[in-house]
C-alpha cells in the first residue's frame, strides 16, 4: 500500500469524507445516468461556452493572455478556441478558461453563483483530447464538474463573494479537478488526492470589483489548468488531505470562518436525484447575471408605456441585498464605469444603457456607450434600494420604478430572470446566440461545423471533429 492509499483509509465503521464520497460517485459516473434533457442542456452549454471563447478573441484582454502565455509555455498541440495557435497541455485549459469567462457572458448556476462551464470546458477539450476519450465520456465530465461545483458552491449559502471570494474559482477547481481525474480514469484513491491537492490551489478574489481589472477572467482558467494538475500528481500517488471540504483547515472553515455552513447537513445529499444541470441559466446579455431581471423590467417598460428619455424624472432599480455589494455599490463608480469590466457590474449603467438604447449588447460595453451622455445623465437619475420580494438565491429577481416628470411611477417586476429552468432560453435562441458571438471571427461554415459537433457528442468516437473546428480558419 503506497502512502496516499494509507493516508486515506478510513477507521471502521466511520463515515467517509466528502471527498471519498465524491471519489466514489465519480468513479461509477456515466452519462447514461443522466436523463435526455439533462444531456441536451449540457450539450447546449458547451455551445454556448464556445461561442463567447470565439468573440473573446476579438478583444485586447484575450490578445495580452496569449501573448503571455506564450512567452512562458511555447507552443504545444493543443487547441485553442478560435486562434491560430496550439499550446502545450494546461496552457491550453488556461487560455480557454480565459476566453469563455472573459465577457461574462457563460452560463451561470444560480443558487452558487457559479460559472462551471467556464472550468468543465477546458478541462473536457484539454484532457479529454490528450487521453483520447469519445465523445460520450468527455461529455459525462463535464457534466460531473457542473454537479460537483453546483453542490459545493451552493453550500456556502451566498457566503463566499460576502468574503470576498469568487466562487467560480474557489469551487470551479474541485468539479475540473474531479473531471480530469475521471478522464484519466483514475482509481478512487487518485480521485480523493486529487480533491485535497486542489485544496491548496483553489482561488479567486473579488478585488476585480474595484478597480474593473481582469482578475475574474483569469480564474477559472487558472482552476482548470490546476485540476489536470492535480488530477495527475494524484495518480501517480501524490498524497494529499482526506477532509478538502470538512476539515479544519479545509475550505469552508479557512475560507469563510464563523461562517463555514454547518457538516450536519449533507451537501450531497440530492446526488442520484436532483439534476443540477436543469439549474444552470444561459445568459441573455453579455454582463453580471444579477442585472439581468432589471434589464428586461427596463425594456419592458419602455416598449410598453413608449416614454421619451427627457421625460424621466429618476429611476429606482431594486435587487436583493446580498447582490448590492457587487452591481450597485459605490454608486458614484457606479454611474461612471471607467472600462468595460466596471460596466458589466454596473445594474445603474445597466439599465441606463438598456432604455437609451433599447438592447444591450457587446457594443453597449464599448467606450463610445461608455461616454454617451444620453446614458450618463440617466445613471445620475438612477439610485438602487434593497428588493424584499426578491427570489434570491433561487432567482435573481429585479425591480424597476421609473418615475416620469409629469408625476407618473411605471413599474415593473421580473420575479424570474430569462435563462433560468422556470423561464429557460430556448435551443433556438441560444443556438442564435453562439452563431452570433462565434460569426464575429469565424465563417458561418466554421460556427456549423463546431455546432455540429457538440450536437453529437454523446455519438462521437472521439474529439477530433470538434477540436478541428474551433482551430482559427
Amino acid at each position: 500500500m503506497n502512502a496516499a492509499q494509507s493516508a486515506t483509509r478510513t477507521q471502521p465503521g466511520s463515515t467517509p469524507t466528502l471527498s471519498r464520497r465524491l471519489a466514489a460517485y465519480a468513479r461509477t459516473f456515466q452519462l447514461e445516468d443522466a436523463p435526455a434533457d439533462v444531456i441536451a442542456a449540457a450539450k447546449l452549454c458547451i455551445l454556448d461556452a464556445l461561442g463567447i471563447g470565439f468573440a473573446s478573441t476579438t478583444f485586447e484582454f484575450a490578445k495580452r493572455s496569449a501573448a503571455g502565455i506564450v512567452d512562458v509555455a511555447g507552443e504545444g498541440g493543443h487547441a485553442v478556441i478560435g486562434m491560430d495557435l496550439r499550446l502545450p497541455l494546461r496552457d491550453a485549459a488556461l487560455l480557454n478558461g480565459i476566453l469563455i469567462h472573459g465577457l461574462d457572458f457563460d452560463d451561470t448556476h444560480l443558487a452558487s453563483v457559479i460559472h462551471a462551464s467556464a472550468s468543465a470546458v477546458p478541462v473536457m477539450l484539454s484532457e479529454g483530447a490528450r487521453q483520447r476519450v469519445t465523445g460520450r465520456r468527455a461529455l459525462a465530465a463535464y457534466l460531473l464538474a457542473v454537479e460537483v461545483d453546483a453542490r459545493i458552491g451552493q453550500f456556502a449559502g451566498g457566503w463566499w463573494q460576502k468574503a470576498g471570494f469568487h466562487p467560480t474559482g474557489m469551487v470551479g477547481i474541485f468539479g475540473a479537478t474531479l473531471a480530469a481525474a475521471y478522464l484519466r480514469e483514475a482509481s478512487e484513491s487518485a480521485l480523493t488526492h486529487a480533491q485535497g491537492l486542489a485544496l491548496s490551489m483553489a482561488a479567486g478574489s473579488m478585488e476585480f470589483l474595484e478597480d474593473g481589472t481582469w482578475n475574474k477572467r483569469f480564474h477559472p482558467g487558472w482552476a482548470a489548468s490546476s485540476a489536470i494538475t492535480a488530477a495527475a500528481l494524484a495518480a501517480h500517488g501524490f498524497a494529499s488531505p482526506d477532509r478538502a471540504y470538512e476539515g479544519r483547515f479545509g475550505l469552508f472553515r479557512s475560507f469563510l470562518g464563523a461562517h463555514a455552513p454547518d457538516f450536519a447537513h449533507d451537501m450531497l445529499a440530492t446526488w442520484g436525484d436532483t439534476w443540477e444541470m436543469r439549474n444552470v441559466a444561459v445568459k441573455p446579455y453579455p454582463v453580471c447575471h444579477f442585472n439581468h431581471a432589471c434589464g428586461d423590467a427596463a425594456l419592458a417598460l419602455r416598449a410598453e408605456h413608449g416614454f421619451e428619455l427627457d421625460e424621466i424624472e429618476s429611476i429606482i432599480v431594486r435587487v436583493h441585498q446580498n447582490q448590492m455589494p457587487v452591481v450597485c455599490e459605490p454608486l458614484a463608480a457606479k454611474r461612471r464605469p471607467q472600462n468595460e469590466y466596471d460596466a458589466k457590474f454596473s445594474l445603474p449603467y445597466f439599465v441606463a444603457a438598456c432604455l437609451v438604447r433599447e438592447r444591450f449588447t457587446l457594443t453597449e460595453l464599448e467606450t463610445a456607450s461608455r461616454t454617451d451622455t444620453r446614458i450618463l445623465s440617466l445613471c445620475d437619475r438612477t439610485t438602487c434600494e434593497q428588493d424584499a420580494e426578491s427570489a434570491f438565491p433561487d432567482y435573481f429577481s429585479g425591480a424597476v420604478e421609473i418615475v416620469l416628470r409629469d408625476g407618473r411611477r411605471l413599474t415593473r417586476r421580473e420575479q424570474v430572470n430569462r435563462g433560468t429552468a422556470a423561464r429557460p432560453l430556448t435551443s433556438a435562441e441560444i443556438e442564435r446566440k453562439f452563431f452570433a458571438n462565434a460569426q464575429l471571427v469565424a465563417s458561418y461554415e466554421q460556427a456549423a461545423a463546431v455546432r455540429d459537433a457538440v450536437m453529437v457528442l454523446d455519438r462521437a468516437p472521439d474529439l477530433s471533429p470538434l477540436l478541428q473546428a474551433l482551430a482559427a480558419s
